[in-house]
């Protein structure tokens, strides 16, 4: 017997967007950024283990390159449907229904993540007008780490957008495919 749509099993990464121009710049940063680091680090291994002696920047700018991979990461994860999902409820809700929850979440995550973006560029601002530095040898101004906060977390919200555009369709054709089966 075949099952009905509705109740058909939830796809994985049936709702991935595709990457745009700004989710592939964030990858491409995001590899760049793991290049550094693995260069850094590698360095610092060789010269500590043939001279014993180490340049003192590999913690910093290998810190700094984790944060930079960890919030340009988020869009590309977004835009591929990479994040975890509630699949033993939606599984249980029909195509409108999981359209419908999609859009509600999808609402509630942009809206947290646009009040996150608006914590760190306060952050970077602050940092930029006290003039912050790192206690460190290289004495980084930190609002420069801290821009990969304010970038990262602006290209979620971008897609984050597209996501909402995207649910907010399907759940426009769920409405229209329930509505004309009525009439049959």
């Amino acid at each position: 017997m075949d099952e009905p749509e509705d109740t058909a099993p939830v796809r994985l990464h049936a709702d991935a967007i595709g990457e745009s121009v700004v989710e592939r710049a964030c990858a491409l940063v995001c590899e760049l950024a793991l290049g550094v680091m693995l260069v850094v680090i590698g360095v610092d291994i060789v010269t500590r283990s043939l001279f014993n002696f180490s340049f003192e920047i590999s913690d910093e700018i290998g810190g700094y390159m984790l944060v930079t991979i960890t919030f340009l990461s988020l869009s590309v994860c977004q835009a591929n449907d990479s994040f975890h999902h509630v699949q033993f409820v939606q599984s249980r809700l029909s195509a409108r229904g999981r359209a419908l929850s999609n859009v509600i979440f999808d609402l509630l995550s942009l809206a947290f993540a646009g009040v996150l973006l608006w914590q760190v560029v306060r952050l970077v601002l602050a940092s930029w007008r006290f003039a912050d530095v790192a206690p460190t040898y290289l004495m980084t101004p930190l609002w420069l780490p801290r821009l990969a906060l304010v970038i990262g977390t602006a290209a979620l919200c971008f897609s984050m957008l597209r996501t909402l555009i995207a649910h907010g369709k399907a759940l426009c054709r769920s409405g229209r495919n329930a509505g004309g089966s009525h009439g049959s």
